[in-house]
């Protein structure tokens, strides 16, 4: 290890140049404004992590050093003498004693290291042809005024403000400023509908709201200020103050409503400071999608979420700080929290927010063109994106256009990623296709392949091994563990790692019946899988897509996997169906390749075909339906359990998270519901 000190010791940077990072940098106690400190005692956790064994058996066996060691990378307030609090066990909390602020971490502390020139955000909106660029300097000057703003409107500390915003700047400057005053913001998907939203201000009371006129999508502008107005009177708390950012392209204004206007606000507001929180202090509410009822607000801290996110940034992606990351999604999830936000501008990164689809606009490339125009490293998006390019181009015709020799990485995540589409990216890319497998509860990877600890081979249809800090097993209906290769239930033992939800907002008793009483001492991911001889795990989907066949448990996950293998099929579902002998069978639907043509006969052979010659004879697979389009949600999840209430006749509910309507009417329609 080679060290070198900027400056004099006291109250500077000492910056250490290591083989396994860029840099590594410790500032003294007095080195940034409002006494921010790393860990003074740094220098002797400044160790290669080594391999990805040694780096999981110590998260294992020795949390609290492994997490304080990744701790020395944020710039805290009161540092922590401690990682684990398992004082009120089976629920843990991270970095008890220590205070920082977020939003410092993320902006403040690379402006003052002398990177406030650096490109911090890219916006382009293939829906305006628009592109602009923010600096860490200019980033910062925006958030310090938007503080501002809600802090003379009376947020405080603690208090919850809702971000219903589309994919647009302000999303994330409003997300960094609640966080340097404070406040928890709750970012909700932009375009749900005013019942969805009503609820959301009902069960997290916020203070404010923060929208705009609207969204954009391909052919028609989406209007959100109807849909505010008309939550807020359904809703029994209505904020009073309601903050909006006017878009040219959509009809509706702040005044029409005597709300607040963003770009008059920010013109006349005082810039806010930092203010210091508790690692413990909650950062942000997501709620999870499709929720119905009262929903379900996922927690995240403070201190925790961003010793992950930095840490996952590095060892997980792979990435430096001089690289350009781009997280194909939106800031209403939670891989558009971690990923387009978060996540690299705490790393220092450049992070690319896009307003647009993989498809439409204007057409295939349009992924492409984004790499090639900002010099993208590496890409994150759902496997649902690469299929629906692939639909359209399923010769990578429009990629031929485009320079795309920057990336070094696709990463996919959000719902399992087939063999059939792994190996067409892989192959058309040329470069590795990394699977990963994360949850809205847990913030960032469980399983992965740790492309900047030890990268591993890839293999077709798994996301690869446990990440450091999750002791990850399977388990039967009784809880008793599952030998290698054998399927059942996918747990992991708690504590979960920094970054992992807490709790469930303002609701413990269901947070503990949701995740932690199936099966105690373990964490309830919901989903089934296996983990083969060589420790990689299989997930294979939610744990009600296991379907009984005769008395055979089967995976759905297993077939589709080979459904999707036919050269005609771009994407497919199975689902398990009532069947009055065998108590379930499964049904598959397929949408074909563009430019496909294939009769239904004979595609029908050769997938039953298919299916018994890798799953078997068992599986008895002969449903068989060729649709346009599958119903799937605004992040890219296929509705299964809608199409299994719509096939066997059940009553069912659009849910508020679909994409388009249309698809699901259609497939009612042609499935006779």
């Amino acid at each position: 290890m080679q060290a070198r000190v900027g400056g004099e010791f006291a109250g500077r940077a000492i910056i250490f140049s290591l083989p396994f990072r860029d840099r590594f940098e410790i500032k003294c106690e007095g080195s940034h404004p409002g006494k921010v400190t790393r860990l003074t005692d740094a220098v002797a956790s400044v160790t290669a992590m080594g391999s990805y064994s040694d780096a999981f058996e110590r998260s294992i066996t020795d949390p609290d050093g492994f997490w304080l060691d990744a701790a020395a990378d944020i710039d805290w307030i009161t540092p922590p003498t401690r990682a684990l609090d398992s004082s009120a066990a089976p629920i843990h909390r991270w970095f008890p004693d220590a205070t920082l602020n977020t939003s410092v971490n993320a902006l403040d502390r690379h402006v003052a290291a002398g990177r406030g020139d650096r490109a911090a955000l890219i916006w382009d909106s293939a829906m305006t042809g628009v592109t602009l660029t923010y600096t860490y300097a200019e980033l910062l000057d925006a958030v310090t005024r938007f503080a501002g703003v809600l802090r003379d409107h009376g947020v405080q500390q603690g208090d919850r403000v809702i971000i219903y915003l589309p994919m647009i700047p302000e999303a994330a400057i409003a997300m960094l400023a609640c966080a340097r005053i404070g406040a928890v913001h709750s970012v909700v998907f932009g375009g749900f509908a005013a019942p969805e939203l009503a609820t959301r201000i009902d069960d997290a009371r916020p203070v404010a709201i923060v929208t705009a006129s609207g969204g954009l999508e391909p052919g028609r502008a989406v209007e959100y200020l109807p849909i505010v107005r008309d939550a807020l009177a359904a809703s029994a708390r209505p904020p009073a103050t309601v903050i909006v950012k006017d878009r040219p392209e959509v009809p509706g204004a702040a005044h029409d409503d005597g709300w607040l206007d963003w770009d008059e606000q920010i013109a006349a507001a005082t810039p806010a400071d930092p203010v210091d929180v508790a690692a413990t202090d909650p950062l942000y509410i997501l709620y999870t999608s499709g929720t119905t009822g009262k929903p379900k607000g996922v927690v995240r801290d403070n201190g925790g979420h961003a010793v992950a996110l930095m840490w996952s940034m590095r060892y997980v992606y792979g990435m430096s700080p001089d690289d350009v990351w781009w997280t194909a999604s939106d800031v209403g999830w939670v891989v558009g929290h971690s990923y387009i936000v978060y996540g690299p501008l705490l790393f220092g990164a450049t992070t690319v927010m896009y307003e647009g689809k993989p498809v439409g606009t204007p057409d295939a490339g349009a992924f492409w063109r984004v790499i090639a125009d900002h010099g993208v490293a590496a890409l994150f998006t759902a496997p649902t994106a690469i299929r629906a390019i692939r639909k359209a181009d399923p010769d990578a015709v429009e990629l031929a256009k485009y320079d795309v020799s920057s990336l070094r990485t696709l990463f996919a995540a959000g719902e399992r990623l087939d063999p059939d589409t792994f190996s067409w990216a892989s192959s058309t890319l040329g470069v590795p296709v990394v699977d990963h497998w994360w949850q809205t509860e847990t913030g960032w990877a469980i399983v992965a392949n740790l492309r900047g600890l030890e990268p591993m081979p890839l293999k077709p249809g798994t996301a690869t091994v446990p990440v450091p800090g999750y002791d990850v097993r399977i388990v039967d209906a009784s809880g008793a563990p599952v030998p290698a290769g054998g399927e059942g239930n996918i747990v992991v033992t708690l504590p979960l790692p920094p970054g992992t939800l807490p709790g469930l907002w303002e609701d413990e008793a269901r947070f503990r019946s949701s995740y932690l009483e199936a099966f105690p001492g373990y964490y309830l991911t919901g989903d089934s899988g296996y983990i083969d001889e060589d420790g990689y795990v299989y997930v294979l989907g939610r744990s009600d897509d296991v379907i009984n066949v005769a008395g055979h448990r089967l995976s759905t996950g297993s077939i589709e996997a080979v459904v999707a293998a036919h050269p005609a099929v771009a994407e497919c579902a199975v689902i398990g169906i009532h069947d009055d002998l065998k108590g379930q069978r499964p049904s598959g639907y397929v949408v074909l390749k563009a430019g496909v043509t294939i009769g239904d006969d004979e595609l029908r052979t050769d997938l039953v075909r298919m299916v018994r010659d890798e799953i078997g004879a068992v599986a008895t697979f002969r449903d068989v339906t060729v649709v346009q389009a599958l119903p799937k949600t605004r992040s890219g999840k296929i509705l299964r359990k809608t199409m299994r209430q719509i096939v066997d006749g059940d009553e069912y509910t659009v849910p508020s998270t679909i994409e388009d309507p249309a698809v699901l009417e259609a497939l009612a329609q042609q499935l006779g519901g």
